[in-house]
């Protein structure tokens, strides 16, 4: 996944974290003016939609996933647009594919063995996902065990009472191990920002888990009440960019949980190309955790092409 230095982490610095705070007034009037402020239209629109199917984690996390599910999804993800938009659009050797295809740790070996030849990354949820109430050692083993199952990136839960009452030590710690089960595979740290509490907390706990060794932060389970909104766009990013400034280390962003529209992508991709810069509108550090957002943005790329929408049984369903 990563094309750079892996962030290493660094020692707890609860200077830094506990002197951090949000302006939550400034956040909220910076994401209401997003949307409206970026406009992408024709040819430009196809492309940016296409750099955010590469982007995309597509997800199954539903207790009733079958073998059979995952492998439709595993051919989605490696085939994500029709051949026949890709050659209009003259994309046919470009080799689009999804970021990741994400699936409980049980269907790992499902998932690893149907993406075989792809390149295409299995990412496993771990951790007592998605509450994470579950004992540290089951946890670190849950997660050792995707790992030998052959996931490459394990997305995990903090332990949200540390956030609530601002434990960092122990919150550090915690992913501090959770890396380090994760060995060679990437760990994207789930901070379930709709538990939270407030923008301060989930600014601070982005702080701390950058400091732990995280990869990714990532705003939430899909679980949740209240999953991936600009505010906590806007506030994570910007603990990002203040680590990158600090550190050096480039650490990636995956908004999860309510991201249907192939227009909200674009947005999403603006606000990472305007608070991050380039490198964070591409997949070694964007990641959109969806499940049914491919089926709109291949519906808007028929558009594009044919200068009508498809009808349902058109467009292959992941």
């Amino acid at each position: 996944m990563s094309q750079f230095e892996r962030n290493p982490g660094m020692p707890l610095d609860l200077g830094w974290v506990n002197e951090s705070n949000v302006n939550l007034a400034c956040v909220n009037q910076r994401a209401e003016t997003h949307k409206t402020r970026r406009s992408v239209k024709k040819e430009w629109q196809s492309a940016w939609l296409l750099r955010a199917t590469q982007c995309v984690d597509l997800t199954a996390l539903s207790g009733d996933d079958t073998e059979t599910n995952v492998n439709r999804l595993c051919f989605k993800a490696a085939l994500p647009i029709r051949e026949d938009l890709l050659a209009s659009l003259g994309v046919s050797d470009f080799g689009v594919t999804v970021g990741a295809v994400c699936v409980y740790s049980a269907r790992v070996p499902e998932a690893v063995a149907a993406l075989e030849g792809t390149g295409i990354p299995v990412a496993a949820v771990a951790t007592g996902f998605p509450a994470g109430q579950t004992p540290l050692e089951q946890r670190l083993g849950e997660i050792k065990a995707a790992v030998a199952y052959g996931a490459a990136e394990i997305d995990v839960v903090v332990n949200r009472p540390f956030v609530l009452s601002a434990n960092w030590v122990a919150l550090y710690d915690e992913v501090k191990q959770m890396r380090e089960a994760c060995g060679d595979a990437h760990i994207k740290v789930i901070l379930a920002t709709g538990e939270c509490g407030t923008m301060t907390k989930v600014y601070q706990a982005s702080l701390v888990c950058m400091m732990a060794g995280a990869d990714f932060i990532k705003t939430s389970t899909g679980k949740e009440g209240v999953n991936a909104t600009f505010p906590v766009a806007f506030t994570m990013v910007r603990a990002i960019r203040e680590y990158f400034e600090r550190t050096g280390f480039k650490v990636g962003f995956k908004p999860a949980g309510g991201i249907r529209s192939a227009k909200d992508t674009l947005s999403w991709l603006a606000l990472m190309k305007e608070e991050l810069g380039d490198d964070w509108v591409q997949p070694h550090l964007f990641r959109i955790g969806a499940s049914s957002l491919l089926t709109d943005i291949e519906r808007q790329l028929y558009h594009q092409v044919y200068g009508r929408y498809a009808a349902q049984h058109q467009l292959a369903m992941p």
